[in-house]
């Protein structure tokens, strides 16, 4: 287990990160995020060792992060951190020893990696040949070379194809059924929810959200129905809690205050035959995230 309690972190006067707490269990996929500057980068800089706390507790499997336990941790950055010079082989025996291990364990490891991902024929092409899209291949590649027990992504999917974000899905997925605890940053909410069941959203350095993302739609009142065929819309507007109804060529979106509505909607729109569709749906992810993120701003 990851666990981080009443984490803070100065910058000379500038408080970075506000007494952040969170924990995630092995083999969970744990959502950390937050607009530019809210403290991301320098979280999972603390959490590798590479910065100090200013105060609060991170430790993994109860024991404090150091050198000891590096080896057993993979971090895919936002920004390229490739060395371009060098071939995609002669980048992962460098990554690979780094993390301890040894060139037939690495060469093993690359050649399933690579044959997974379909880009067998680089091994021996330097980096910087490569498209953006296939660097960022070999980027992840070596973030998951050693099998980590601790594996932090931030915007793992940059510069991909949906075919290949579904090729780092499996992987990811693959990694957490073998208990890896994942931290996964993004600015794309509908890749957060392809993943995470937990997750804290920062601003500023302060948690301005935190919890089960299910748990987290279900208090979010605000809720969505779409319904498609005819019915009366000037009578359907005066339902008590219909806040605003959306025409969409042959179907309608409705905005209501509260789940307790549907049922309302529902008794309305039965009495009409040529109902095809009645489907009652949840803010997204990213409705919420800008919601939160403004009301924080707007304090």
């Amino acid at each position: 287990m990851l666990k981080l309690e009443h984490v803070t972190k100065y910058y000379g006067d500038f408080k970075a990160v506000d007494d952040l707490s969170f924990e995630v269990d092995n083999g969970e996929i744990f959502g950390l995020l937050g607009v530019n500057g809210a403290g991301k980068t320098t979280t999972f800089r603390m959490i590798m060792g590479l910065l100090d706390k200013s105060s609060g507790s991170i430790t993994l499997d109860g024991k404090k992060i150091d050198y000891s336990v590096t080896d057993n941790i993979g971090f895919l950055t936002e920004e390229r951190s490739l060395l371009t010079k060098l071939t995609v082989k002669e980048q992962a025996i460098y990554f690979g020893a780094l993390k301890g291990m040894s060139d037939e364990d690495i060469l093993s490891r690359l050649d399933y990696l690579l044959d997974k991902f379909g880009i067998m024929e680089y091994k021996d092409k330097k980096i910087k040949e490569l498209s953006k899209g296939n660097q960022q291949k070999i980027q992840f590649i070596t973030a998951i070379l050693n099998e980590p027990k601790l594996l932090i992504l931030d915007e793992p999917f940059s510069g991909l194809d949906p075919f290949n974000i579904e090729l780092f899905k499996s992987e990811i997925l693959d990694l957490s059924k073998k208990g890896s605890i994942i931290i996964f940053s993004s600015h794309r909410m509908e890749h957060v929810e392809l993943f995470c069941k937990k997750l804290v959203i920062l601003v500023n350095g302060k948690t301005v959200l935190k919890g089960n993302i299910k748990d987290i739609k279900e208090s979010y009142m605000k809720k969505n129905i779409i319904v498609k065929g005819d019915i009366d819309l000037d009578k359907l507007k005066e339902i008590k809690g219909v806040e605003k109804v959306i025409e969409k060529s042959d179907e309608y979106d409705i905005t209501i205050s509260s789940k307790d509505v549907v049922k309302d909607v529902f008794k309305f729109i039965s009495k009409y035959p040529d109902i095809t569709k009645f489907v009652v749906e949840e803010p997204s992810l990213n409705e919420i995230f800008i919601s939160k993120v403004g009301e924080s701003y707007e304090k």
